[in-house]
């Protein structure tokens, strides 16, 4: 039964959360505790964004909070997203699926589809493209495009009385986690958590609401920075700015300014525990599921890069607010599992990677930019058509043709396009749509695929690109930064992209950690067998992780 809880009684939640940390019962007591029998009541799905396993590896050691705790679990520090298409997401629409971007459908943040009613405008992966009040910049938020079901669905179809609840700072995080039945869904949006056009605020989303509200009005100081963060407070001149040593002080009234933060992060924990209260998720009849992804390590990422003061306030602050969010469920006597993973990993900025020991590192050359590909084409080949011959969402990824041209006029404009692209020394390959469809699904170990194996993971007919292009190592596809926004970035094919941690945690499992690589595709299948989920053969594109630790198999049946 939904239990009503008022406003007040939310924030008086929120607070005392804030309050408790994990002190009263921290990571190693917990971990000793029992393990509970049977399946759980609830499964806590944590993506962070842009969360390499680079940047776990380079701040593990300064963990004491939720990170620490779960670093108690089974912690898998090579997991792969395998695909090509290292972005929100199609890294999200891997996690709770368990099904490779080539068969769910989501092959970037936004594609095209030229034979489509929308033929050159872009289509955004959570939307519903055939409702006329949608468009790729103001979109209908929607799951329609990911075509297979995530686990929370698989679930609630076993039984209906499962909660599949998803919050984030993203709508397309939100949507790729939950999938076509969510219970609960909340994205941030011009300062406040909104959801689908028929769902009207409940108490807690209100109450985390008004407290955002409040702050972003009067704004806050600067985030102390810790000590052990000095190496890391160095400054790095970007384009006439100076990145490195931010702290986060907001002025009044600037949400791009709490957003780009620590503070989305914590709102969104916030919201997750007054969602978990209000709707008393973990204590019905049925498993439920809490999908939480957080944005911050990816908005801060893309604005400062992810090696300098600013990433290192924010991962401190993560840290101290998922040991809120575990604290929490403890204090509720919730027997609960968590999966923590990521839907890309991230690319420092090229300035300063340039000052550690990596001059190679550079931005995309703006010749690349498909408005400027297609120019170069047209004066190669001498096409014309409609509109621009060749165009794309980015200097990297898929690119299209025109349907305007006739099949020779198309065939040639690939050529064309292919040859440029190979000509030029920041492209490490190139790939065509039909070379790509004509190419086996690749299997084994996922660090060692070919990059035409990285592509074809990604590639899905009608809705990747006529060429996709594959930058080379350590190009960032930013042609002009843009500090504070957008200097810094992910997408490629490489392993600092690719590779992000797996770790799995519940009260009194046997710890482990596993430095053989797998992939986020196989935490669903995981998920599944630990619930004792049974779903029909094919469900999934990865395999059931064993997390036993020792010689039992969580994997049997």
């Amino acid at each position: 039964m939904r239990r009503i809880v008022t406003p007040i009684a939310i924030a008086l939640s929120l607070t005392l959360a804030a309050c408790a940390g994990t002190s009263a019962k921290g990571p190693a007591s917990v971990a000793e505790e029992p393990a509970p029998k049977g399946p759980p009541r609830l499964i806590v799905a944590v993506s962070i964004d842009q969360f390499s396993a680079d940047t776990f590896a380079q701040y593990r050691q300064r963990y004491s909070g939720g990170l620490l705790r779960l670093t108690g679990g089974a912690v898998f520090p090579s997991g792969f997203q395998s695909h090509s298409a290292t972005e929100t997401c199609p890294g999200h629409s891997t996690l709770l699926t368990g099904v490779r971007p080539t068969r769910n459908g989501i092959v970037a943040n936004s594609w095209f589809e030229p034979d489509g009613p929308r033929g050159d405008k872009p289509i955004y992966c959570a939307e519903d493209a055939s409702d006329p009040a949608s468009s790729a910049r103001n979109p209908v938020v929607s799951a329609v495009n990911l075509k297979v079901p995530t686990l929370g669905e698989l679930m609630k179809r076993a039984d209906p009385a499962t909660r599949n609840v998803a919050v984030s700072a993203k709508d397309r995080a939100v949507v790729m986690m939950g999938g076509h039945k969510i219970d609960a869904a909340w994205w941030w949006k011009n300062g406040a958590f909104v959801s689908f056009k028929d769902r009207p605020p409940s108490p807690a989303v209100l109450a985390v609401n008004a407290r955002a509200a409040a702050t972003i009005k009067a704004g806050a100081p600067a985030m102390p920075i810790p000590a052990w963060c000095k190496a890391n407070d160095l400054v790095v001149p970007v384009r006439g700015a100076e990145l490195g040593t931010g702290r986060f002080a907001l002025a009044p009234g600037k949400e791009s300014g709490f957003r780009i933060s620590p503070r989305m992060d914590s709102a969104t924990i916030d919201l997750a525990i007054g969602l978990t209260d209000e709707l008393g998720l973990g204590e019905g009849s049925a498993p439920d599921v809490l999908s939480v992804s957080l944005s911050a390590t990816d908005y801060v990422g893309h604005a400062t890069g992810t090696a300098g003061a600013e990433m290192c306030i924010l991962q401190n602050q993560l840290d101290a607010d998922l040991g809120r969010l575990f604290a929490h469920l403890d204090a509720r006597g919730i027997d609960y599992v968590v999966v923590l993973s990521a839907d890309h990993g991230g690319l420092d900025m090229p300035e300063r990677m340039d000052q550690q020991a990596f001059p190679r590192a550079e931005r995309v050359d703006a010749a690349l930019v498909p408005e400027n590909l297609a120019k170069a084409v047209a004066a190669r080949t001498g096409l014309t058509a409609p509109g621009p011959l060749v165009f794309g969402d980015a200097p990297m990824g898929d690119l299209y043709i025109n349907r305007a041209l006739d099949p020779a006029g198309k065939a040639k404009a690939v050529s064309a396009l292919v040859g440029l692209l190979k000509a030029h020394p920041q492209v490490a390959a190139v790939f065509t749509g039909d070379e790509l469809a004509k190419t086996p699904l690749p299997s084994g170990n996922p660090q060692d695929w070919s990059l035409k194996d990285r592509a074809r993971a990604a590639y899905h007919p009608g809705r990747s690109g006529d060429v996709v292009l594959l930058l080379d190592r350590a190009v960032t596809p930013i042609p002009e930064p843009m500090p504070g926004a957008y200097v810094a970035t992910h997408g490629s094919a490489f392993d600092y992209d690719r590779r992000v941690p797996i770790l799995f945690w519940r009260r009194g499992m046997r710890g482990f950690e596993q430095p053989q690589p797998v992939e986020t595709i196989d935490i669903a299948p995981s998920l599944a067998a630990i619930l004792g989920l049974k779903v029909p053969d094919g469900t999934f594109d990865g395999r059931c992780l064993d997390l036993d630790g020792g010689a039992g198999n969580t994997c049997a049946p």
